[in-house]
């Protein structure tokens, strides 16, 4: 008899510690983490800067960072309809833009690198001997030596938009070829092709020894690269998680978020540069 009483009392605290983990599972206790959405570019994510950042981050306050690496233009698309909580771009006009319409707040500089024209080593349009990014653009077109556009409306296809209106130069023709594709399928493209295509600088180090092509025109101020991040209105999409974002931007923005980008190297280079304090 004595030994049914224990029986069942064993049961009963068996019972009793189940239900309690079950409990503690379902009820989003510390066992779950919270999540933030990001959408970004896909010059972020393929250089790998992400997958060093984010986990340092998600570790400190037990959150889950959800990318969605996209074009720019359609990051700030995604942002504006309130389907994420955070963007990060590289697109300040129309950064700037959608600022004014109320659809982002906390827009905070996060760090810069530079674009770089890239092409074919016997570089057929002479882009060596350009004095300047026009130069460069108009002998392209001269030429008529092929060029991928990436033409998605991304960060990137918007820079190279305004490098030819900076040309005073139109583009079009059988040479001039719109991919509607992210920076790396374009790099790609443009090397199956034998043709020239604007890079960030990032994305060409992440794929240069997949491709035979070389950067044949850099370091001009125009292909300055600067990168920044803004929260989702609130007021205007109640349902995304500000809080986590505020610490989110004030992670990437602070000393050590800025630290981890300045020693973040692929192939032993330097991809981006801090610029929070700017």
């Amino acid at each position: 008899m004595g030994i049914l009483i224990n029986m069942e009392i064993m049961m009963r605290k068996l019972l009793v510690h189940s239900f309690t983990i079950i409990a503690l599972l379902s009820s989003g206790s510390s066992f779950a983490a919270e999540h933030i959405s990001l959408a970004t570019t896909t010059s972020t994510e393929n250089s790998g800067l992400l997958a060093v950042l984010n986990p340092v981050f998600e570790q400190k306050y037990n959150v889950k960072v959800d990318v969605i690496a996209v074009g720019t233009g359609k990051a700030l698309k995604i942002g504006s309809h309130g389907d994420v909580d955070v963007v990060l771009v590289h697109a300040p006009e129309a950064e700037l833009k959608y600022i004014e319409q109320g659809d982002f707040i906390d827009r905070k500089p996060v760090m810069h690198n530079d674009f770089v024209i890239i092409g074919p080593k016997n570089d057929p349009a002479g882009l060596k001997d350009a004095v300047s990014v026009g130069d460069s653009l108009k002998k392209i077109m001269d030429m008529q030596s092929r060029f991928v556009s990436r033409g998605d409306d991304s960060g990137t296809h918007k820079k190279e938009l305004a490098l030819w209106q900076l040309a005073e130069s139109e583009p079009t023709g059988r040479w001039y070829i719109r991919a509607g594709q992210g920076m790396g399928a374009v790099i790609k493209m443009a090397d199956e092709m034998n043709a020239y295509t604007l890079s960030d600088r990032g994305t060409y180090i992440a794929f240069q020894e997949k491709v035979e092509l070389e950067v044949l025109y850099q370091q001009s101020p125009p292909l300055f690269n600067p990168y920044h991040i803004m929260a989702v209105n609130p007021a205007k999409h109640p349902d995304v998680n500000y809080d986590l974002t505020t610490q989110y931007i004030e992670f990437l923005t602070g000393s050590e978020g800025q630290g981890i980008i300045n020693g973040f190297r692929l192939k032993g280079e330097q991809l981006f540069y801090p610029n929070a304090n700017d």
